[in-house]
């Protein structure tokens, strides 16, 4: 089979996918893919994850915080990948995959405990301190993580 892919060898968003992330057949109505060229401006992608977030989408979410990642500044980089990892652990979460969403949680919380001062202003790094504490209480508890993340305030706002 081959893999959809641009010019560059890059894969491309092609095949329909569910809201979670997992591949569709050809033919299926999917979620809208991303936009592309995804964001690099931490104010245009954090409120476009949180959006993804808020409407059970988060593996595009993930998608998101992981291009943030790949192109942001060098010492924002585990922060992104950090975040990139609570969005997966809660895909893996709502995937019914306890095992995978905790691997996770705890490798992102390893990540984000390497984050620099400052955050972006869009991004509200208390709301997220106080929903990973939740995560890993719960997870302690060998509860399921919530799925309700957080990047900043419900209204959008940052403290």
């Amino acid at each position: 089979m081959t893999r959809d892919r641009d010019d560059t060898g890059r894969p491309q968003q092609a095949r329909p996918r569910d809201p979670l992330g997992r591949p569709l057949p050809y033919g299926c109505e999917g979620v809208p893919p991303l936009p592309e060229p995804l964001p690099h401006d931490p104010a245009v992608a954090v409120p476009l994850a949180q959006t993804l977030l808020d409407t059970g989408r988060p593996f595009q979410a993930h998608e998101v915080l992981e291009e943030l990642w790949r192109t942001g500044p060098t010492e924002q980089r585990s922060m992104w990948q950090g975040l990139a990892q609570l969005a997966v652990a809660v895909t893996h979460q709502l995937r019914g995959n306890r095992p995978g969403a905790s691997r996770l949680l705890r490798r992102a919380a390893a990540n984000l405990g390497r984050q620099p001062a400052a955050a972006p202003p869009a991004l509200d790094t208390a709301v997220v301190a106080t929903w990973l504490a939740g995560a890993l209480a719960a997870d302690d508890a060998g509860l399921p993580i919530p799925t309700d993340l957080r990047l900043n305030s419900a209204d959008g706002s940052v403290a």
